[in-house]
């Protein structure tokens, strides 16, 4: 790849990731949608199964999912520098804007205008969360342990909703990581055995 179409892409890293960073409100779930359309639909940069994973890690790793989502679609795309470019990119927008709103938040929230904005805004960040829920729910692979993790996260998370028991959800993904990988190392050794 040529110095020029590196710069290129790099320059198309941080505009893209610019464009999600200032569109995108609700923060990192509301942006998966968007991330879906822009890298994996429109640029190929991803495909839906990268993606997956790529939620999957930044979800069970430290930081917004926008950042760790951006650093890594940065580094697939254009090496470190695609990463400080695309992580520029979707930080600078929020940054700014909240930079901006609280120079005079109380004034600004106190229109009504604005605060029946903030409100219809909060419904459809709802819609999109979900929207990007289904998508990726019908793109998982199919299988018993899959569909028992699923069920059982989402029992557990309505019951300590409903009884108002505050559990970090990192502990449910880290539960069902390892409840993966003692699956597929089960049936590899039971496979191994069974070539014997």
């Amino acid at each position: 790849m040529s110095s020029k179409v590196s710069m290129k892409k790099i320059f198309e890293l941080f505009i893209t990731f610019f464009k999600l960073g200032l569109f995108t409100f609700g923060g990192g779930y509301a942006m998966i949608s968007l991330i879906q359309s822009e890298c994996v639909d429109k640029k190929k940069w991803l495909t839906e199964e990268e993606l997956l994973d790529i939620v999957a890690i930044a979800e069970s790793t430290p930081g917004p999912i926008a950042i760790n989502s951006a650093t890594y679609i940065g580094h697939k795309i254009g090496g470190v520098l695609g990463s400080i470019m695309a992580v520029l990119g979707v930080v600078l927008p929020s940054f700014a804007i909240i930079y901006i709103i609280s120079l005079f938040f109380d004034a600004f929230i106190q229109i009504e205008i604005i605060a029946k904005a903030f409100r219809g805004i909060q419904c459809a960040i709802g819609v999109i969360i979900l929207t990007a829920g289904i998508k990726m729910l019908n793109k998982l692979p199919k299988s018993t342990l899959s569909i028992i993790i699923f069920s059982l996260t989402l029992i557990i998370t309505i019951v300590l909703d409903v009884i108002a028991v505050n559990l970090s959800s990192i502990i449910l993904i880290l539960i069902a990581g390892v409840i993966g990988i003692v699956s597929t190392a089960l049936t590899s050794i039971s496979k191994k055995r069974g070539d014997e």
